[in-house]
């Protein structure tokens, strides 16, 4: 599986999904419970990191107090999930997983959302199909997808790092891809601004076509 062409680990929100509108709703409800003063979604961007909790230390310029952080991931993820399901696939996303089969490549999904919260949201968009494995996270751990990435890949029989590439929006991405010897293509419709994003060293793309089309190259 994976030998010939390329094997692609897709991310999910603010990638296959176009849920950024969702995620500053939500951010904004959950800073209002808390006191803080909305953010923009150029002001996100532009903070926006992984662990998340250092995303609130740019934002109070201290790190949150683990009665702080606890009440303020509750609070977004409970407004988060409240306006998930109104979420569309980024464009062309479903085109694109479906492609994927004649062109000979194979597909995984990788998430830091919660596994049982995101395998019936794939369900629903009705591309599971396409993938050869999703993951979700399954702890609650902030600290990023590098280990989660090393897990996924394992699982993965038969497909090389070398011939991986990730596509999501985030630096984060980038990391967990360098992680376990994998490339990765990073997406400006998400979580970060296009300078943000540059500052990984990697590929970046305004959208997914493109994205497939650079992860080709990559390996072929």
């Amino acid at each position: 599986m994976g030998k010939h062409r390329a094997h692609l680990v897709w991310d999910w929100n603010g990638t296959l999904l176009d849920d950024i509108g969702a995620v500053i709703e939500a951010t904004n409800a959950c800073f209002e419970e808390v006191g803080l003063p909305p953010i923009t979604l150029e002001r996100y961007r532009e903070l926006y990191c992984v662990p998340v909790p250092l995303f609130y230390e740019r934002l109070l310029g201290r790190l949150p107090t683990e009665e702080e952080w606890a009440v303020m991931d509750d609070a977004f993820h409970r407004h988060y999930w409240a306006r998930a399901a109104a979420c569309g696939l980024a464009d062309g996303a479903a085109e694109l997983l479906a492609a994927a089969r004649e062109f000979g490549r194979t597909q995984s999904l990788l998430s830091l959302a919660p596994h049982d919260r995101l395998v019936p949201l794939v369900r629903r968009y009705g591309i599971e199909e396409w993938f050869v494995r999703v993951d979700g996270r399954t702890d609650r751990s902030t600290s990023g997808k590098a280990e989660h990435m090393v897990r996924h890949l394992l699982a993965l029989d038969g497909v090389p790092p070398e011939r991986t590439v990730v596509i999501g929006d985030a630096r984060d991405d980038a990391v967990a891809a360098a992680h376990v010897g994998a490339r990765a293509v990073l997406y400006t419709g998400g979580s970060h601004s296009r300078a943000g994003l540059e500052g990984a060293g990697v590929p970046v793309v305004d959208t997914l076509a493109e994205a497939v089309a650079v992860a080709e190259d990559m390996v072929g």
